[in-house]
């Protein structure tokens, strides 16, 4: 399955005067069905969980699927703080979210991300069932981002409740993202 996202959007979804920005209405009117938002650039950039908050509420009104980023640096990762960091990331930008059926978690270590650097499979497979226990009933879809590329996809995609992947670096190149597809699916 192909589909079509942008990797951002305003948090209003009015069609008001946000110059700079794009209000998920109108991503949606041009054919596209995610959003990517809580991204580690855009919270180095200042975006807070309150702001990311108010982006997802816009975008699920307009009817798009979202792909939550949450993640930790590695200074936060050196001390022992990932889970709490993520319980907040998810607790604060899901706040007052009542249906979550069309969110997707996407767990982008910041310490990963074009580092080439991966957690390790166990560690990794924890930290998914954790973020899966967060959710009480029906948990969302699980996608990891961090230094994903041709040599460890083949690794990464026996992580157990593992539901896919969210490419970045490796997909400015066509063949290392065509090679990450065809061992996705190999």
């Amino acid at each position: 399955l192909i589909d079509i996202g942008a990797q951002n959007c305003h948090e209003s979804d009015d069609y008001g005067s946000h110059t700079g920005f794009i209000n998920p209405r109108m991503i949606k009117s041009v054919g596209a069905n995610y959003v990517i938002l809580g991204h580690s650039e855009n919270r180095k950039k200042g975006e807070t969980d309150k702001l990311i908050n108010l982006k997802i509420k816009s975008a699920i009104k307009a009817k798009l699927n979202v792909i939550f980023c949450i993640g930790e640096t590695l200074k936060e990762k050196k001390r022992g703080k990932t889970r709490s960091i993520l319980s907040k990331q998810i607790n604060l930008g899901l706040d007052k979210i009542k249906k979550k059926s069309n969110i997707f978690i996407a767990y982008e270590p910041v310490w990963s991300i074009g580092t080439g650097n991966i957690p390790k499979p166990n560690e990794l497979g924890k930290t998914i069932e954790f973020i899966k226990k967060k959710f009480k009933g029906k948990s969302p879809k699980i996608l990891y981002g961090g230094s994903v590329n041709p040599q460890n996809i083949s690794d990464l995609k026996k992580i157990k409740n593992l539901n896919g992947f969210l490419i970045g670096g490796a997909s400015q190149s066509s063949k290392k993202f065509i090679d990450i597809v065809k061992k996705t699916y190999n």
